[in-house]
């Protein structure tokens, strides 16, 4: 039996704006699709952290021994450099500043993102496809849109109409917005535009003599819109209809808007059942941005080159903070608060370090079963990481009462307490075994276990205000003193 046939998992749906129980589909399969980089620059900790949410999605729903095919794209053509498709493309802009070609932008920041993805410990997705590998299936679908009355060609470009095909579907269902508000809002069209009407957006563009990214198409010379490729590669894989459909916050609208128009427009029909949506991360109390100087890349964090932050930190402890908010919150990232993530961090590995040395006796005075199953409320509520990180804090807890011989526990209940911990820490949150002691480990444990000696000297001659001043000061400096029966050990903070 598999542990997903046990659990209840309820997800929040963006296009209900509700929690609803998950069911698969196809019984026993999961397909879920999330929008990837648009390569052309660093990956920044704000897509880190939307690619990370989607990544313990992943592996929760491994973890409950479902069968998934996770498909993330890579854009590679077609994102202009804003919404409203004016401007460059943005590889292409990239790749004219710096005098190469696109696809060298396409492959240096494509490795940078991979590199900084494996240093966090992500999964690969089943199947990581691009924009530039799937022209024929773009080209295929607006055909069928074309086809079906909702897309009109004009000087070369195809348009998706909007106003069409809000007669017969809501356009703007997925984010709440009413189009003839849209309409009211918007300037009229100035007589340059190739639109009939302004919400109209594209699905295949007419390349300038400039643009260097261009492919030949029923049209004429031109490259896809940067909304269709999600459409083409995600259905191409998963099929018309699937389960999951995730990306950022703001790819809401008019991204993922679009996405359902498309997929509506050529299939007649809904073409996911989970909308998920990632919120965004800022940094010290503000949105990160590049014109303000207010951001920081994965790699200035692990190395500490950067004003930000007091000292380097870890892709584990990097990790592990980003997996204590909910990925529907907002995150503020600060030194502050990645400092107490590492502390949180340190005592967790200590914790883990401790329980394969815990003895076991004939009964147990915690309850182990009841624990284990708050752990898998925590994550069948919506994967809340930050409740179940509390949860797994329970754990250790356990972990030090069992060690310090306060509470007792069974050699299975431990066997439970250990598979549950494992399981949840390295497999689900994605967190490495990281041995937190460093290169001066020894030496640090000698010095220690030296001023305990004098501190058991100190108290066998009756000198207690000594005792207490060793204990004291080294508390001071991040170094805790636990006496039990079998002597004296240490902990670091």
């Amino acid at each position: 039996m598999k542990l997903y046939e046990n659990q209840t998992l309820k997800i929040y749906n963006s296009l209900s704006g509700e929690k609803e129980v998950f069911k698969p589909i196809h019984e026993g399969n999961v397909g879920m699709y999330v929008c990837g980089p648009t390569v052309y620059s660093n990956v920044h900790l704000g897509n880190v952290r939307t690619f990370m949410s989607f990544d313990v999605i992943f592996r929760y729903f491994l973890h409950l021994g479902y069968k998934v095919r996770y498909v993330r794209n890579i854009t590679d053509a077609g994102h202009l450099e804003n919404d409203a498709e004016e401007g460059e493309d943005r590889i292409a802009k990239k790749a004219r500043i710096e005098q190469l070609e696109p696809m060298e932008i396409v492959q240096r920041y494509t490795v940078d993102f991979h590199t900084i993805l494996h240093k966090l410990n992500f999964l690969p997705p089943s199947i990581e496809p691009t924009a530039t590998g799937h022209i024929i299936e773009q080209q295929e679908i607006i055909k069928k849109i074309i086809d079906n009355g909702f897309a009109y060609e004009s000087n070369g470009s195809v348009y998706f109409d909007v106003v069409k095909f809000n007669e017969t579907n809501h356009y703007g269902k997925l984010s709440g917005r009413n189009i003839e508000d849209m309409i009211a809002n918007t300037r009229d069209l100035d007589g340059v535009s190739d639109k009939k009407n302004p919400q109209d957006f594209a699905l295949w563009k007419r390349a300038e003599p400039q643009h260097i990214m261009r492919w030949s198409s029923p049209w004429g010379i031109g490259f896809p819109g940067w909304h269709l490729e999600c459409t083409a590669m995600s259905t191409k894989y998963l099929g018309e209809t699937f389960d999951i459909h995730g990306g950022g916050m703001d790819l809401k609208f008019p991204h993922h808007e679009c996405e359902i128009a498309q997929n509506e427009a050529c299939t007649g029909h809904s073409p996911v059942n989970f909308w998920m949506h990632a919120n965004m991360l800022i940094l010290n109390g503000k949105k990160m941005a590049k014109s303000t100087g207010n951001y920081i890349l994965p790699n200035e964090i692990f190395s500490g080159g950067n004003e930000i932050l007091s000292k380097a930190f870890s892709p584990n402890v990097t990790r592990f903070f980003m997996l204590q908010a909910h990925y529907r919150s907002v995150l503020d990232f600060s030194n502050d608060a990645i400092v107490g993530s590492e502390k949180g961090f340190n005592r967790l590995m200590e914790g883990m370090e401790l329980l394969d040395k815990l003895k076991t006796s004939s009964s147990s005075t915690l309850g182990i079963s009841a624990w284990k199953k708050s752990c898998y409320e925590a994550m069948n509520d919506d994967f809340n990481t930050p409740i179940l990180i509390a949860q797994l804090f329970e754990g250790i807890r356990f972990v030090n009462l069992i060690n310090d011989g306060k509470e007792t526990i069974t050699e299975n209940d431990l066997n439970e307490l250990k598979a549950t911990l494992n399981g949840f820490i390295f497999d689900v949150l994605g967190i490495t075994n990281e041995q937190i002691a460093n290169d001066n480990s020894e030496k640090l444990e000698g010095v220690v276990n030296l001023m305990i000696q004098m501190r058991n000297e100190a108290r066998a001659n009756k000198d207690f205000a000594l005792s207490d001043q060793i204990r004291d000061q080294l508390l001071a400096v991040g170094i805790q003193l636990k006496d039990g029966k079998d002597g004296t050990s240490f902990s670091v903070s």
